[in-house]
């Protein structure tokens, strides 16, 4: 066979594309198609989104036949792209989980553009084709530095904003002064007298909520909206007493604690602490909720701030800051627990370890033991005839004296923990965690006193529910909450799954205990009606209530229901039932 002549040119072979598309097909459909229809599948997508981004990768430096020096340059391009933009984002990317996050996001759009623009290239000239390399490139990843984000939901998504664009808390504070113009025109309440609603999850912290019964049928008699207006963000939830609402909220440098009147939702007070909490998942502002005791309030801030205020004008009567007093680190999350009244101090957790002061001075008068991280409130409980404070952390559970901070028990169960802790009805404790070495979801143990002190012994521990930081309620033998993003219910004789349905996000719920029945707020500000039995899910009715992430628990007076979030609250009259 004759040799080719020598000066004829060697036939350049065509990009080999089709493993590159396959890949890219399937990397979109894992880590954006999948996610909006099953959000529970949140961290199965973002890992998925990355390993197909590293088969790009693998596709292109072995099977593209792409010229070597393209290969390695768009790599070594890409790489570096990604590290300058990660300099140049907005601050609510950059940093906390969120700097993570950016990648888990601009990694896999980034090999889904590099796809197309090899696809759409594929004819052009080796110059032309590079030139587009780079611009897609930087294009891919200069995107991001133009967004902003809110935080993310619970499901791990992230709220992306343009960069320019205000964000609920600018909008509120560029809009006219609503700074109250009178004090309470209602004198203050008697000190005799308990609170409507006396703060975190209501009257036992608990969610439960007896003595009331609503009709059930919304499209005849939906809710009534009363009032509906701006707040500053944060995640707290709210305390009634009378004609009175307070919760707390962030207002740029300030740091509020806010009273508003419950019939109308008009101001009527305002503490400040010029402090500013913020960080990327959740944004800014406190993450406690008031607590109301004998005409006073007891708040505590994200930075660590604890005051105790008249609860009719405002005004202070101390104030003590927990971080220091600890010798505490603010958390990254921010300090969240909730203050406890028992008997004459007042407790909250800073970040794993309790504190009280007197509940009348402020003096501190007892630190307890510290077990690691906690983003959980102190729990008031009987068990076996004695009186104790429940705290959940990363360590497990520990119930100490009021009165003394003294240990009483504690059950280890490694994880992370922000959730309440649940009594059944036989004295039985219920406890959750996050991400243990041994899973997640629930566990119930059994707490008793005995002749050579106090023993505690698992029941057993169950994965069909596992709250996040999503409390669940205990009533009628069950439990119900969330598992991820769908509500979920076990029995309590064995923790065995009853039934699992509804897709809320990761909302929060109370339980009317009068009428098995679940009043759901979603994560997106809707209200739900769900059958509180175990036979199977079944939702009665829906509402759109308000707007944006809801985390805030909400609060059930009467018949006038509370809702709130980071951006808005209102007030809705549901209709009662006859008894």
């Amino acid at each position: 066979m004759a040799a080719a002549p020598a000066d004829k040119p060697m036939l350049k072979k065509p990009l080999r594309l089709w493993p590159g598309v396959v890949v890219a097909v399937l990397l979109g459909l894992v880590r954006f198609v999948v996610p909006s229809v099953l959000p529970e599948a949140g961290v199965f997508c973002v890992l998925g989104g990355l390993t197909g981004a590293l088969a790009v990768v693998l596709w292109w430096l072995f099977l593209s036949r792409a010229a070597w020096a393209e290969r390695v340059g768009a790599i070594v391009l890409m790489a570096s792209a990604l590290f300058a933009t990660s300099r140049m984002v907005h601050k609510s990317i950059a940093t906390g989980m969120m700097g993570m996050m950016f990648l888990l996001y601009a990694i896999p759009i980034l090999s889904l553009a590099f796809v197309a623009w090899a696809v759409a290239t594929r004819r052009l000239s080796d110059r032309l084709r590079r030139a587009s390399m780079a611009i897609t490139i930087l294009l891919a990843c200069g995107v991001f530095t133009l967004l902003r984000t809110g935080g993310i939901a619970g499901s791990g998504g992230s709220d992306f904003k343009w960069r320019w664009a205000q964000s609920p808390e600018e909008r509120l504070l560029a809009q006219a002064s609503d700074e109250p113009a009178v004090l309470p025109s209602t004198p203050p309440a008697a000190k005799t007298k308990n609170a409507d609603w006396p703060g975190f999850r209501g009257p036992d912290r608990d969610g439960v909520v007896r003595g009331v019964r609503i009709k059930t049928n919304w499209s005849d008699s939906p809710p009534v909206l009363l009032w509906r207006r701006p707040i500053g963000p944060g995640w707290s939830s709210f305390a009634v007493r009378g004609d009175l609402l307070y919760t707390q909220e962030q207002r740029g440098n300030d740091e509020i604690v806010a009273c508003y009147k419950l019939t109308t939702g008009e101001p009527v007070w305002r503490h400040r602490d010029a402090v500013r909490f913020w960080e990327s998942n959740a944004g800014p502002g406190p993450r406690a909720t008031p607590t109301y005791s004998n005409g006073h309030l007891y708040t505590f801030g994200a930075t660590g701030i604890l005051n105790a205020l008249e609860a009719g004008e405002g005004g202070v009567v101390w104030s003590r800051n927990v971080a220091s007093d600890t010798d505490t680190k603010v958390p990254m999350w921010g300090f969240a627990s909730s203050p406890l009244v028992a008997d004459d101090v007042i407790i909250v957790a800073a970040a794993g370890k309790l504190v009280a002061y007197d509940l009348a001075t402020g003096k501190l008068r007892w630190l307890g033991p510290a077990r690691g991280m906690s983003y959980s409130s102190p729990h008031r409980s009987t068990i076996d005839g004695v009186s104790q404070v429940l705290l959940l952390s990363e360590a497990g559970a520990i119930s100490v004296a009021p009165a003394s901070g003294a240990l009483l028990w504690e059950h280890t169960w490694q994880g992370s923990t922000i959730v309440q802790p649940a009594l059944t009805a036989d004295g039985d404790v219920l406890i959750s965690t996050t991400g243990a070495t041994g899973g997640m979801g629930v566990r119930r143990v059994r707490v008793a006193r005995g002749p050579d002190g106090w023993t505690v012994q698992e029941r057993w521990t169950s994965s069909g529910l596992k709250p996040y930081f999503n409390d669940f309620v205990a009533g009628g033998g069950h439990a119900f909450g969330f598992d991820g993003s769908i509500l979920s219910c076990i029995d309590l004789t064995d923790g065995k799954r009853k039934w699992k349905g509804g897709r809320y996000g990761n909302g929060q719920l109370i339980l009317l205990a009068d009428q098995e029945l679940l009043l759901v707020l979603s994560e997106q500000g809707g209200l739900a009606l769900v059958g509180a039995t175990p036979t199977q899910f079944t939702e009665l009715a829906r509402f759109p209530a308000i707007e944006g992430k809801t985390w805030n628990h909400p609060a059930l007076v009467g018949d006038v229901l509370l809702v709130r979030n980071g951006q808005e609250m209102a007030a809705f009259r549901l209709s009662l039932a006859a008894p």
